[in-house]
């Protein structure tokens, strides 16, 4: 009875060893991380958005004539915010695609700003103006670290749901997806310029304020209003 017992015991055991090389705990741990990865990426996309209300507001009341430029600003960001991701998602190449369109847009969009106001190096000696300017290059660096980190996280995920003998959990047990990465665009690795160094030649071709700037700074006020 006790030897019974014993080898009943011994086959369990390798049972377990068994399911554990065939993917059993890597398949999950892999996806979960690729997940966690995933929230960093959110969470700088989120970090990025709550800074352009303030970003708009502060040039809006020096360049209140850039009513377009601030316009299109809010809402490519009003845009992506209404495009959500989830983790259910991440095996949607098209879901992914269009969630990285709308970020990409907003990104553009600010792009477009930054250069519109080196026009106005009166935004330069504002304090608060030069604050955003760096919290939003921080943003940028961790939108490009988080989408890296990312990146790499499917692409083990990917690899381990392909690769024997894990790949006989991933289909047997967990019925596995690859997940889909972020495609590099041309251009993708560079964060929007902040750099307001060399705004001399900019100034001396800046437009003269014209008479519908109050009514610029109203709108601008009104569109940014709305966005908080």
């Amino acid at each position: 009875m006790a030897f019974r017992t014993l080898f009943r015991s011994l086959l369990l055991i390798l049972g377990l060893v068994s399911l554990s090389a065939c993917g059993i705990n890597s398949v999950p741990t892999a996806e979960e991380n690729a997940k966690a990865r995933w929230a960093d990426v959110q969470s700088a996309y989120q970090r990025r958005a709550d800074l352009i209300p303030n970003l708009v507001k502060v040039v809006g009341a020096a360049a209140s004539s850039e009513q377009e430029i601030l316009t299109q600003v809010v809402q490519a960001r009003a845009s992506a915010s209404q495009v959500q991701l989830t983790t259910d998602d991440l095996n949607d190449p098209a879901k992914v695609q269009q969630f990285d369109q709308a970020q990409s847009q907003l990104g553009g969009a600010l792009s477009r700003l930054l250069v519109t106001v080196e026009k106005y190096p009166e935004l330069k000696s504002q304090a608060r103006f030069a604050d955003l300017m760096t919290q939003l290059e921080g943003s940028e660096n961790r939108i490009e670290v988080a989408r890296n980190r990312y990146n790499e996280a499917v692409q083990e995920y990917n690899t381990t749901i392909r690769t024997f003998p894990a790949t006989i959990a991933a289909n047997v047990i967990y019925g596995s997806k690859p997940m889909q990465g972020f495609e590099a665009k041309a251009g993708a690795e560079d964060a929007p310029e902040v750099n307001f160094d060399d705004l001399g030649g900019a100034a001396s071709n800046a437009a003269p304020a014209n008479d519908n700037a109050a009514a610029g700074a109203d709108q601008t006020g009104a569109a940014t209003g709305t966005d908080n």
